[in-house]
């Protein structure tokens, strides 16, 4: 069965076994039980209509994915909650008047899931400072990347114009788009909108485009949606260059090499795409998926950029890929012989609308 499906059940399983644990639980509330006059069957009603009504009121305003996250998480948060008060209990030997388990178990979880929304939805700037023994010119090379907008998840295209402003005020000699750019749920009108926004302002040597594993699309997409060719058509018509497996010298100064998405098993082998390249220029890989580092290490190229890992989204199972080996890496910066990788959480999410584990960010990139 597809790694994915397994997930999904897992998650739903979780998820209807969380709700049944919150019904029981709801029901332990000092209100709830004067009430009830202590009545077990008419607590687990009460417990049952408010678990229903706020997951229906979390589905009308964040969807059923997370919708399932935010009952995971107050699942996970209270149960840590009652087996603190109950050490508590066992060591004082003397039961609390109050079910303070169950208020701090809710205040704490609105805490933690406020900061991951505003984590999701609040873009910062990281930057890195490379240095390199080759001739590079008088003046660093300064790269700004995003990745993983995947427009109309956190954002529409009046943020977005808005992120464009603020990098294109980072002046850089180029602004790369490393992948998942749109997704299966991105509207006609945000794509024509964004790409107008990348249109609307200047790059010193052009912005640069590569695919990531959404931006096909997985689905069918609506009457309302586009096909990847009119995607690729607005993006070149708003001046943004398309690499797919491709190469670029830019300025006589450093290479950016584009690579097809590892989801496509007929993309070009990095062997193949550095063997005419000149060894002495600085070359900079596009790959959105950070899956082929032995090969690009390898290959002798200078720095890999990519994003697809959304730095591991929830925290703790953003280090889960590195337990997994599914990522070569989840997030940050790596130097594997004389290789440089950055891989960055990317400057949006997919379905998941918060971050407790990782940043919403683009990056800038300083190599001198």
């Amino acid at each position: 069965m597809n790694p994915w499906m397994l997930l999904s059940i897992a998650i739903v399983t979780l998820s209807a076994a969380g709700g049944i644990y919150l019904v029981t639980r709801i029901g332990k509330f000092t209100l709830v039980r004067r009430l009830t006059k202590n009545s077990l069957p008419k607590r687990l009603l009460i417990g049952l209509i408010v678990t229903a009504a706020a997951c229906y009121a979390l589905y009308l305003g964040i969807g059923v994915i997370n919708m399932m996250i935010c009952v995971l998480h107050l699942v996970a948060i209270w149960l840590l909650a009652d087996l603190i008060a109950l050490i508590v209990r066992k060591i004082r030997r003397k039961r609390g008047v109050y079910y303070l388990a169950g208020v701090g178990a809710l205040v704490f979880t609105a805490v933690w899931l406020c900061y991951g929304w505003y984590s999701a939805h609040h873009v910062v700037r990281t930057e890195y400072a490379l240095e390199t023994e080759k001739n590079i010119g008088e003046e660093p090379i300064r790269i700004v990347m995003f990745a993983d907008s995947h427009i109309g998840a956190t954002f529409h295209s009046a943020e977005f114009a808005e992120y464009c402003r603020r990098m294109e005020a980072e002046n850089p000699d180029v602004l790369v788009i490393v992948g998942d750019y749109v997704d299966d749920d991105t509207t006609r009108e945000d794509m024509l909108a964004c790409c107008e926004a990348l249109g609307s302002i200047h790059v010193k040597h052009g912005i640069w485009f590569v695919y990531g594993n959404h931006d096909r699309g997985y689905f069918q997409r609506s009457g309302e949606g586009f096909t990847y060719a009119e995607m690729e058509a607005e993006l070149e018509k708003n001046g943004v260059h398309i690499l797919i497996d491709e190469t670029e010298l830019i300025d006589n100064r450093f290479y950016l090499v584009g690579r097809e998405d590892a989801r496509y098993t007929w993309r070009a082998s990095m062997d193949s795409l550095v063997q005419n390249l000149d060894p002495d220029i600085y070359t900079v890989v596009l790959d959105h998926e950070p899956h082929d580092y032995a090969a690009q290490e390898k290959s002798g190229v200078d720095l890999v950029l990519s994003g697809h890992t959304h730095g591991g989204w929830l925290f703790p199972f953003n280090n889960l890929a590195y337990i997994t080996h599914s990522d070569d890496r989840v997030y940050g910066y790596e130097k594997r012989s004389n290789t440089e990788y950055i891989v960055t959480s990317g400057i949006s999410d997919w379905a998941l609308k918060f971050k407790t584990g990782c940043i919403a960010e683009y990056v800038v990139v300083d190599i001198q």
